[in-house]
């Protein structure tokens, strides 16, 4: 009995390779075990949220530590695709890079065609298309990202999309994607309201990346776009200013009768959204 369960889980191990070598073949269970592994590339990637406020639209994007002697700029994880919009990316960065570049040469393409700025729709359609035709063609792999893109229409209502490596698209008014993203999203889920301003929805960015960064760096990234207007990241300055803001608001008031520690205090009013 025991020779017979060897070789029925050599035979089971044998067949699961088969399915996991090919991007084209089902498992018997349905999965395409190579967009799976696509999504676990994504989750192994630096966080990165999006929240759609009343007025604007926000990315923000976790920066892991670096070499010492490594440039600060040459790592990227927020891309700008055209005048209106702007696109985040979660997983693999060399297939970020890859992406975009093709990203920014449609929509120059679609303005050449038709002599009008593509809509936040087409594009997310577009870059969910071509993550979807890498799952139906053998001898590629999917790509290893997930990506939130933001804009605005000529409707001028704030934008926000969500496209993951299986090809699907979708909208959203906050998300977030890469690692531990689940805890970010409960964060979203349990804060985030309808008619946000846009302070309130740059400390929320704050707030939820707060929740992953890496002990002891608080480095993360936070670009915004309003409409009529082009990308804006906010400066490193402003962002620890905001970061200092949030950890004091969700820090439990002092015990009745305790003596208050003198800290610098922080205006919301004299911050600039650069």
């Amino acid at each position: 009995v025991s020779t017979q369960s060897t070789w029925g889980l050599l035979i089971l191990k044998r067949m699961s390779n088969r399915y996991d070598a090919a991007v084209t073949k089902f498992s018997p269970s349905g999965h395409l075990f190579q967009v799976d592994y696509a999504f676990e590339a994504v989750k192994r990637g630096a966080c990165a949220v999006g929240i759609k406020t009343k007025d604007s639209v926000i990315l923000g994007v976790e920066r892991k530590s670096m070499p010492k002697l490594q440039e600060s700029g040459t790592i990227k994880k927020i891309f700008q695709l055209d005048k209106h919009l702007a696109m985040a990316c979660a997983g693999l960065t060399a297939d970020a890079r890859m992406l975009t570049q093709r990203t920014v040469l449609e929509c120059q393409q679609y303005r050449l065609t038709y002599d009008q700025q593509p809509s936040v729709n087409y594009i997310a359609k577009y870059v969910a298309k071509m993550k979807q035709r890498y799952t139906q063609v053998g001898g590629r792999r999917p790509f290893g990202i997930s990506s939130l893109i933001m804009g605005f229409d000529q409707t001028k209502e704030p934008m926000l999309y969500l496209t993951e490596p299986s090809g699907s698209y979708s909208l959203w008014k906050a998300s977030a994607i890469g690692h531990n993203a689940k805890n970010v999203t409960e964060l979203l889920e349990k804060k985030y309201k309808d008619g946000l301003s846009h302070e309130e929805g740059v400390k929320l960015v704050i707030e939820g990346l707060l929740e992953v960064v890496e002990s002891g760096n608080k480095n993360m990234e936070i670009a915004y776009m309003k409409s009529d207007e082009k990308l804006i990241k906010m400066k490193d300055e402003e962002v620890k200013s905001l970061i200092e803001v949030v950890e004091k608001e969700k820090s439990p008031p002092a015990a009745p009768g305790a003596v208050p520690i003198p800290k610098q205090q922080h205006n919301m009013t004299n911050l600039h959204f650069y």
